[in-house]
């Protein structure tokens, strides 16, 4: 559907329909998604976890990754039904969308942390977390003002590094709190995207964040190996090569956009 703004052909709607209904089949109960399909046992399956290395792995469990992922797909469909007029052939489909991002939108708020965080599981950790938890709840409808996202912005300005930058250890992810480590290319871009998108582009903490990325380019235009910034099973750290060139362009994109 994204692509369809680029000015390339669009699928049928028959297609993109399918698509609609196979993610809705995906929610669990709890309102969440998961990786690849429904939960089927319960979490306390976790104490039965065989490995001597790698954390929760026995149930494919509701994330907030996944369940933004799946609420900002969701909420795209019912903007480009409302936007063609194919509402008539589609209420009753309509209707189960609205109730999915109903219950996907209460599965983020129960989940975001008291200090106004998520935690991640395929980025360090909470940066990377916090920016689909906000991504999410936007898909969804809320506001800027709502308290969710009011935390959200207080928890990440308050682990802003004094050069302008985030920088979150990988022992964030083992430990499951938030580990402060020097600037970092990646999870400053990931902050900054989450600011931006909660309406907070014009704060001068964001101009610091943008002129960190922009100080730190190289001059063949990537940013240098830092610390590895991607994770899965909450102990291995893992090198996503393109994570330090997609992330901070998109953010330095976003923030020029919005400050234009």
């Amino acid at each position: 559907m994204l692509l369809e703004t680029a000015d390339l052909p669009a699928l049928p709607k028959e297609r993109i329909r399918a698509a609609v209904e196979l993610i809705l089949s995906w929610q669990n109960r709890d309102g969440g998604w998961a990786t690849y399909e429904r939960q089927r046992g319960g979490r306390w399956l976790e104490l039965l976890n065989p490995s001597h290395v790698f954390g929760d792995i026995m149930v494919d469990h509701s994330y907030p990754e996944c369940t933004a992922a799946a609420l900002y797909s969701l909420a795209l469909w019912r903007r480009r039904l409302a936007a063609r007029s194919e509402r008539k052939s589609s209420d009753r489909l309509e209707r189960k969308v609205s109730s999915a991002i109903h219950r996907g939108e209460r599965f983020l708020r129960k989940s975001q942390r008291a200090n106004g965080s998520w935690e991640g599981s395929w980025g360090v950790c909470f940066t990377y977390g916090t920016w689909f938890g906000v991504r999410g709840l936007h898909a969804a409808g809320t506001k800027n003002s709502d308290p969710a996202l009011r935390r959200a912005r207080e928890f990440l300005y308050q682990h802003q590094n004094a050069d302008g930058g985030w920088g979150e250890s990988g022992d964030s992810c083992r430990e499951r709190r938030y580990l402060t480590s020097a600037s970092h290319a990646v999870n400053t871009a990931w902050a900054l995207l989450t600011l931006v998108l909660a309406g907070e582009a014009h704060d001068p903490r964001c101009e610091r964040a943008a002129r960190f990325l922009i100080a730190t380019q190289l001059d063949n235009g990537d940013w240098p190996r830092q610390t590895l910034s991607g994770v899965f099973n909450k102990t291995a750290l893992i090198n996503y090569e393109n994570y330090r060139r997609i992330f901070p362009i998109w953010a330095l994109t976003r923030f020029s956009a919005a400050v234009a």
